[in-house]
Parts: structure tokens; sequence; C-alpha cells
């Protein structure tokens, strides 16, 4: 084989892996069609949370330098979506473990790496239509972003890489729990991290300790992030990770897809093993 051989070989296994990648996401996508009040609970349960502490709780919310709870609320809630429906895709993987669905794709002539990946871009495209449903409604309640285009996508960007370091972690997760009615028990750790961050309320409320470790929350630093992207006047400050949110907002991610992304593939190739 010549060297240039090689190039046409490699643009050819990419072209396959892409190939085998949609039509994993067209399968989920078929699954959508066939359940569509699946998909809709999973979208219209963040916007319940938001109306709810926005009307119900918002009155007695102290917001950091003052100002509508709801400029405070609606990119904390922003942040709290992107760990919101990942027992979807959690179950989805066990439940293909469990009947076998992964070992009949593992004996195709298929990518290795399409069945993740499939799963992958199927539970961001959910995650884009949830930020964009979430976006929509704090519009109609009268929030508004006052940067510019430019900040408003780098603070969607944000959320999506929160989003998609998330999913690996969650992917490992289901590997690892094995059986679906599992997967409900490792749920439930996520809500803990999710309220243990800035997304309701400043850490500055919260005592000492509690606060610190609000303040490291990964959630945090990406709410933090997307408020000053969004222009929200007042903002969360007095401590390193306030003052360094957007470096955070990045920098947690890319640890989490460093530790979780390796484990998740590493874990899925020893599967049939």
């Amino acid at each position: 084989m010549t060297t240039a051989t090689y190039p046409a070989a490699a643009r050819s296994r990419l072209g396959r892996a892409a190939t085998d990648s949609w039509t994993m996401t067209r399968r989920g996508l078929a699954h959508w069609a066939r359940q569509p009040a699946q998909l809709a609970v999973g979208l219209v349960f963040p916007v319940m949370l938001l109306l709810m502490f926005a009307y119900f709780l918002g009155g007695g919310m102290t917001v950091p330098g003052g100002g509508d709870y709801k400029e405070y609320l609606v990119p904390g809630m922003l942040t709290l979506t992107m760990a919101f429906g990942l027992e979807s895709t959690m179950i989805a993987v066990t439940q293909d473990l469990n009947k076998g669905v992964i070992d009949r794709f593992r004996s195709m002539p298929i990518a290795p790496s399409a069945v993740l990946v499939g799963r992958s871009v199927l539970d961001m495209l959910q995650s884009a239509l949830g930020l964009l449903i979430l976006i929509g409604t704090g519009y109609a309640m009268g929030w508004r972003w006052h940067g510019g285009p430019g900040e408003a996508v780098a603070a969607v960007g944000l959320l999506l890489l929160l989003r998609f370091s998330m999913l690996w972690l969650g992917i490992h997760l289901a590997m690892v729990a094995g059986r679906p009615e599992m997967v409900q028990a490792v749920q439930v750790l996520i809500w803990p991290v999710g309220f243990l961050s800035n997304v309701f309320a400043s850490p500055e409320s919260m005592p000492g300790w509690l606060g610190a470790i609000a303040d490291w929350n990964p959630m945090s630093a990406t709410a933090t992030a997307v408020r000053e992207l969004f222009g929200r006047p007042g903002q969360d400050g007095g401590s390193w990770p306030a003052d360094h949110a957007q470096l955070l907002a990045v920098c947690w991610p890319l640890a989490l897809l460093a530790v979780f992304f390796p484990f998740a593939v590493g874990r899925y190739q020893r599967l049939s093993r």
C-alpha cells in the first residue's frame, strides 16, 4: 500500500463511522416518533420547574446585587436542565445491553463507535431543543439577555459543553449499573449535585462550608459564566471560582470528558469479551 493510500483509507473509515453513527441516531429518532410522550415530558418538566421557582418561590429569594430574581434564575435553570433527561439515555443504554441489542450491533459490520456516538448525538439534539424551549419560556416571562449575539452563542456553547461531559459520565454509569432499575438509584445522586450549586441561590447566602462546596460545583461555574455572558447585572463574587467562572466552565467539562469518555469507550469495547 502506498503512502497516498493511507489518507484515502482514513477518509473511508471516517465516512463509514459517520454514516453508521447517523443510522444509530435515526434509530433513536424513530423511537421518539413512536413514543412522543416520553420526549414531551422531558421537555415540559424543566419549564414547570422554572415557572414554579419564578412565581411560587421567587418572591422570597435574595438576588446578589439586587434586581429581578428571574434575571438570576433563568440562566441557572438553563444550567440545571443540562443534568435533566440523562436517565432516559442511561435507561436506553441499559435496555440495549439487557436485550442483547448491543451484542447484535457488535456482530454486524458497523463502526464500533457508531452505537455510542449515535446515542450521544441523539441526546445532544434533545438537549438543544430543551434549551430552545426554556429560553423561549424565559423570554415570555420577561427575562432578557443584555449582551450581544456573540455572548449569547458562547453561553449556549458552554451549556452544551457541560451537557456533553455529563452525557459521557451517564453512559459510563449506565454500563456500570447494567440494569434499568439500577439507573434510578444513580439518577437520585444527580439531584443533590444540581441543587448544591448557585442555580437557585447565591453561595453567599449559605453557611460557609456549604457555600464553598457550591462555589466549586461545576454547575455553579457554568451558571455564573452564563449569567456573565447574558449580561445579568449584579453577579456572584468574592471567591476565586466566582471570579474565574468562564475559565472553570470550560475546564470542568473538559476534565470530566478526559476521565469518563475513555472509561465509557473502554467499557463498551470490553462488553463482549
